[in-house]
């Protein structure tokens, strides 16, 4: 990727709202470059969809933790990591989930309003979940953005 692309993605990924215009006087590169820019990049798959930042403690969603989970292989009916991944990103407080390597399989972020809710959706959603053996959960202190 040329620099002039990484600039305007630099730009972009602090704040997706930015206008063409408003990205063009910021880098100083010509509107109609910084259009066929992020043009191209859209094509090329770099920029994927624009998102934006929530802030969970307004929502009430005050507990972040990220839970690290086991997959049962033993099981009778063989689940993937990846149909597991998705049934468990449909429970309301998961955020993400990753397939990762080491011990645990799963590493999954939640947000929650409380302790009582993360404990609901450990032991009754997650652990209840088929293929899903062990959990391990972590807490998260303070978010550092």
């Amino acid at each position: 990727m040329e620099d002039k692309s990484e600039q305007i993605l630099e730009f972009l990924k602090k704040n997706s709202k930015l206008s063409s215009r408003e990205l063009s006087r910021k880098t100083k590169i010509p509107l109609t470059t910084v259009h066929n820019r992020i043009k191209k990049m859209k094509e090329q798959g770099i920029i994927k969809k624009y998102s934006i930042e929530v802030d969970y403690n307004k929502l009430g969603l005050n507990l972040c933790a990220y839970i690290m989970a086991s997959v049962n292989y033993d099981s009778k009916h063989k689940t993937s990591q990846q149909e597991i991944a998705k049934k468990l990103l449909k429970f309301h407080f998961v955020e993400s989930v990753d397939i990762i390597t080491g011990d645990k399989d799963l590493l999954i972020k939640v947000r929650t309003k409380n302790i009582q809710q993360l404990n609901k959706l450990i032991t009754k959603d997650l652990r209840n979940t088929e293929g899903i053996d062990k959990t391990v959960s972590m807490i998260v202190l303070e978010e550092i953005n």
